[in-house]
This record gives C-alpha cells, sequence and structure tokens, in this order.
C-alpha cells in the first residue's frame, strides 16, 4: 500500500500538479506530528455540530409544545433546550482555546525549523534573497501556515459532516424543503471555481510586496545615519510610499474578489431563505406540517447556507496556505551544508591541541556562480605560531579566500586542507571544520547584549578572568576597565556606543577567547591607529597559544611583523619574498 501511495505520488510530482503535490507533502509533514490534537479538535467540532442538531429538534418540539398549549412539557422541554445552547457555547470556547494552543506549538515547530534551515544553507544560493524576504518567510509565511494546518483539515471534516447531517435531516423531514435549500450550491461552486486562479496569483503577488517593504524598511532602518548624513528622507518617504500604494492596490484586487464571490453567495443565500420561507408558510397553510417543524426547517436550510459558505471560505485559506508552503519550500530547496564530520573534526583538534594545526590550499580555483572568475591555480599555507598576510587591491578575492578556508564558499577546483604535527591525518575543509577557525570580519560584528554576553557567544563557559584575560590581548581592555560595568556594560545594535575601533577590538577578543587553533582577521584592524593594531598584533605572536593567524590588510606597517606575506593580484596568488 504504501508503495503504491509512493508510486503515485511520484506520478504527480511529474505532472501538472507537481508544485501543488510537494506542498501538500511538506505541509503533513507538520500535520502528521499533531494529529492526536487535530482528532481532539474534530471531535469537539462534530460534537458541537450534533448539539447543535438537537437543538434544533428541540427548538421544534418546543415551538409545537406551545402552540398545542401542552404547559406540562414546555419547562423540561425549554429547561433541555437552554442546557443544549450553554453546553455548544462551552464546546465552541474549549475548541477555539485548543487551537490557539496547538497552533501556537506548531507556528513555534515550524519557525524553528526554517530557522534552522536557513542557517544550514548553502552561503551563495541563501544571499539571492534579500535578508527581508528571508524574515518575512520566515514570520508571516510559517504563521500562515501553522494557523491554517490545524484548523483548514478540521474544519473541512467538521463542515462536511455538519452540513451532510443537516441536508440529510431536512430531506427526510421534507425532500422539496431539501432541494429548495440546496438551489444555491451550484451558483456558490462556479463563483469559487472562477476566481480560485486569480486569487492564488494576486496572493503571491501581495506575498512578494509584502517581502519587498519589510526588506526596504530593515533597510532603511539600519542605515538611518546615513540617509540623514545624504539628506536622503524625502526620497526614502516618496520610495515607502509609492510601494504602500503598489501594496494597497494588490490587496485591492484580492478583497474585490473576495467581496465578490461573498456578494453572490449571499444574495444567492437570501434568496434562498426567502423561497424557504414561503415554501414553509405555505406547507403550514396546506397542513403538511407544524409550525414547530417551519421553524426548524427555516433554521436548517440557514445553517445549511452558512455551512456551504464556511466550506468555500476554506478555498482561499487553502490558497494562502499553498503560496506560503511554495515560498517556504524555495529555501527548503536550497543546497544545505552538511555537519556530518563534527566529531572526527572534534578528535582531530583535541589531538593537536598543543603543537597546533597547519592550513593549506594547493591549485585551487574559484569563480561565482555569475561565472566571473576570482583567482585560478592558487597556492596558499599558514603554520601555528605563524602571522600570514593577505594583501591586494580591493575586490581582488583576499575576503573569499577567507571565505573558502570557513567553507562558507566553495572552490571549483583545487585541494583545501587542515593537518597536525601529532598525526598524519588530513581533513578536507567542510563546514564541520569550521570549529577550528575564529573568524574576525570587516565591519561591525557586535550584537545589542551586555560585552560578557556576546563574549560568551563563543565560549557559552568561560569565566570573567578568561573575558578579561582575552580583551588584555586584544588591547580592549584599556577602555573596558573604566566603563561603569566593565564587561557587563551594555553594546547597542550593531555596536552602538562604541567606535568602529573599540567594536574591532571588543570582536577580536571575542575570537580570541574562542581559543581556535586557525584566527582570521579580514581587514579586522582597519579601525586602529598604527601603535594599538601593532601592539595588538605583537600580543597575538607572543602568546603562548599555538595559533595559526591570517590577516588581511592594506597596511604596509603590519607587514614588518607577519613571518610571510602573500599578494591576491590578476587573480593570482604569489607570495612575497623576503
Amino acid at each position: 500500500m504504501k508503495q503504491m501511495i509512493a508510486v503515485l505520488a511520484q506520478k504527480l510530482r511529474k505532472g501538472k500538479y507537481g508544485h501543488l503535490v510537494d506542498e501538500i507533502f511538506w505541509i503533513y509533514q507538520y500535520a502528521r506530528r499533531y494529529w492526536k490534537q487535530m482528532v481532539f479538535y474534530t471531535a469537539l467540532g462534530l460534537v458541537g455540530t450534533a448539539v447543535s442538531l438537537l437543538s434544533s429538534l428541540v427548538s421544534r418540539d418546543m415551538v409545537d409544545i406551545i402552540t398545542g398549549h401542552q404547559t406540562g412539557l414546555l419547562v423540561r422541554t425549554f429547561a433541555f433546550f437552554i442546557g443544549l445552547n450553554a453546553g455548544n457555547i462551552l464546546l465552541s470556547q474549549a475548541s477555539a482555546y485548543f487551537s490557539n494552543k496547538i497552533s501556537i506549538r506548531v507556528d513555534n515547530a515550524i519557525k524553528a525549523d526554517v530557522f534552522d534551515k536557513m542557517l544550514i544553507t548553502d552561503l551563495e544560493s541563501l544571499q539571492k534573497y534579500h535578508t527581508g524576504d528571508l524574515l518575512t518567510r520566515w514570520s508571516n509565511d510559517a504563521s500562515t501556515i501553522s494557523n491554517g494546518i490545524l484548523s483548514w483539515i478540521p474544519n473541512l471534516i467538521i463542515y462536511s459532516v455538519r452540513f451532510i447531517s443537516t441536508f440529510l435531516m431536512v430531506f427526510y423531514h421534507d425532500p422539496w424543503f431539501a432541494l429548495i435549500a440546496m438551489i444555491g450550491m451550484p451558483i456558490s461552486i462556479l463563483t469559487t471555481r472562477h476566481m480560485l486562479r486569480s486569487m492564488r496569483n494576486t496572493n503571491k503577488s501581495v506575498a512578494a510586496m509584502n517581502a519587498k517593504m519589510t526588506g526596504f524598511n530593515q533597510e532603511t532602518f539600519s542605515n538611518i545615519q546615513t540617509i540623514k548624513a545624504f539628506d536622503m528622507i524625502r526620497l526614502y518617504s516618496r520610495q515607502l510610499r509609492s510601494m504602500q500604494e503598489e501594496y494597497l492596490g494588490m490587496r485591492m484586487t484580492f478583497q474585490r474578489l473576495s467581496l465578490t464571490a461573498s456578494a453572490i453567495m449571499s444574495l444567492a443565500g437570501l434568496a434562498i431563505s426567502y423561497s424557504c420561507y414561503a415554501f414553509g408558510i405555505y406547507r403550514v397553510w396546506s397542513g403538511a406540517i407544524t409550525y414547530g417543524t417551519m421553524t426548524m426547517f427555516l433554521g436548517l436550510s440557514s445553517s445549511l447556507t452558512s455551512t456551504l459558505n464556511q466550506l468555500i471560505s476554506l478555498i482561499p485559506t487553502a490558497v494562502g496556505i499553498s503560496v506560503a508552503a511554495r515560498r517556504l519550500l524555495d529555501i527548503w530547496e536550497l543546497p544545505k551544508e552538511s555537519f556530518a564530520f563534527s566529531e572526527l573534526v572534534e578528535e582531530f583538534q583535541e589531538k593537536n591541541r598543543t603543537s597546533g594545526i597547519h592550513i593549506r590550499l594547493s591549485d585551487l580555483s574559484y569563480s561565482y556562480q555569475s561565472g566571473s572568475q576570482v583567482f585560478s591555480h592558487t597556492d596558499f599555507e599558514a603554520h601555528p605560531n605563524e602571522i600570514v598576510a593577505l594583501v591586494g587591491p580591493s575586490g581582488e578575492g583576499k575576503t573569499t579566500l577567507l571565505r573558502i578556508m570557513l567553507s562558507l564558499l566553495h572552490p571549483q577546483s583545487g585541494n583545501a586542507i587542515v593537518y597536525g604535527d601529532v598525526t598524519d591525518q588530513r581533513l578536507r575543509l567542510v563546514p564541520s571544520t569550521r570549529r577550528l577557525f575564529a573568524y574576525v570580519p570587516q565591519g561591525n560584528t557586535m550584537f545589542s547584549g551586555t560585552i560578557a554576553e556576546n563574549m560568551r557567544g563563543v565560549k557559552e563557559k568561560a569565566t570573567d578572568e578568561e573575558i578579561i584575560d582575552a580583551l588584555k590581548l586584544a588591547c580592549a581592555w584599556e577602555f573596558v576597565e573604566k566603563l561603569p560595568h566593565q564587561i557587563n556594560h551594555q553594546i547597542g545594535e550593531r555596536g552602538k556606543g562604541f567606535s568602529e575601533g573599540q567594536a574591532q577590538r571588543l570582536a577580536i577578543a571575542r575570537a580570541l577567547l574562542k581559543k581556535s587553533p586557525i584566527l582570521l582577521l579580514d581587514e579586522a584592524t582597519s579601525a586602529l591607529d598604527p601603535a594599538t593594531e601593532e601592539a595588538l598584533l605583537k600580543n597575538i605572536a607572543r602568546d603562548d597559544y599555538p595559533r595559526t593567524c591570517i590577516v588581511t590588510t592594506h597596511r604596509t606597517s603590519v607587514l614588518g611583523i607577519c613571518d610571510r606575506v602573500y599578494e591576491i593580484k590578476a587573480r593570482k596568488l604569489s607570495q612575497w619574498t623576503q
């Protein structure tokens, strides 16, 4: 049976609706985790349906009792009627409570999974997406799925059972009444079918525009200083309003489609209701049914119409879920990094802890996915207790070479390995080998929080003394010591509250605290004055820890401290001769 389902799914994937099948199967992976909760939620809804139908029967009897002046039965029937309605209210509230609770759990689960997937996605593939778009997919699209995943299938079952059972009850008492109540069904179905494609396309456009606006706002607030400095406030205000107008137009298109469908169904429902009233009056006048039965029919016909509309309203919800699933699957299907060798790397690091680790690149060639070549047939090596410099014009590939060492980018050819003195073991550079590196990139890389929290991000159990030692090694303790709360001083977003030079020294201290065998400094001292830069590099060189240090720099004054210097120029890497 499972094999037949798998074969059928494979055929569907290759067909016209392949994307839809993928989306359904992806959503199913989450839905099946919470099947018990979904069954419970569905059961509550079905019980509510049963109570509602029973209330209709009791309501019929109560009207017949009143018109027949059977006062002895009235009190008991009326009390039963009140009890049923009170029970229905409690069931409705319980259903809403459990639905909300489960929805939050699923929302958290999906967001956590998407978060993890984004973090392990191949960097170059992920960078094709704007961070604002990624944030929108993580937040809005994940919530769309979580809100629908536990309500859509149960509601489909609940509304279907409610519709069928209500119809059967009406049909049992009067087939003609049931047929009149169902006249509006073809109109509702044809209306929804005609608008479904337009609604899906519009929903996709709205989601894309929402992501664009999120990205625009994120960049604006991150670069507000630059916007002010260049007097671009009016320009950015105009751009925002332009996007808002475009977004409004898309939303109104979607709203018009929804309102048109709703108006058609409402008018059809109104016509059916009046027809039911007229037919009910005629049946009572002709003596075919009682007043109570007519009251029950009118209530049930109204329930049929509203339940049908509820079933149809699930279609736009399904469209929204489908679009959200597709947007998340776009990220899900990007190439992912493997950390299968983490234990091997950890063992390798431990064996070479006292002697250090070497790095060697041989005959390496790399081109961006756009086809632009950065360098070709490159050789490079660095050893413990060395400071090796990478120099060259901007844009020639110094940062790219460091990213290849970190396995953030992958060369098209050549070998990139690390090895130690203790064993003959050689490890190819893969995502798992990043634990051997400490990296300080260009720019301000401090997070909001205290200095100590930033430091413990790379070494959770670091003591205050270890943090202070690292700050001293990075020439940062001289200003941290003067702060009111020292290492517990708060850092603002993107290092706010510190100069660029101070933020760089804090970032270097964080990297030194990690005590990784290989330290990569990518223009990490560019904001320091020459004296501080020289003192910092000399501290690293004199440190007892067997560290392999690689720095990229534009300053020739630094090169005298370095053991060796490599230059990248015209897609070639060459070592300077002393």
